[in-house]
């Protein structure tokens, strides 16, 4: 039971060498000015690869361009999240 001013916890997964996923009905896309994305479908998928043309929404164009993601997330890994 979610308690009255605590957030719901939202899941972002990535597909492989595709889009980050955001399955949640409660999600606003918003750009750096605070102006929110009009959302057409849902789950949301947002670019990863930088080549859609419907940024920040995913268009499909990363399997056409070959796009390959980085790693797999890894417990432990030394990697260290960019500052």
């Amino acid at each position: 039971m979610q308690k009255i001013g605590c957030p719901m916890a939202v899941t972002v997964r990535l597909r492989r060498n595709g889009p980050y996923v955001i399955d949640s009905e409660d999600v606003t896309v918003v750009d750096w000015n605070g102006q929110s994305y009009p959302v057409m479908r849902r789950p949301i998928a947002l670019c990863r690869c930088g080549a859609s043309t419907t940024k920040p929404f995913c268009d499909g164009t990363h399997s056409r361009i070959g796009f390959q993601a980085a790693e797999a997330a890894v417990p432990d890994s030394e990697d260290k999240p960019a500052s």
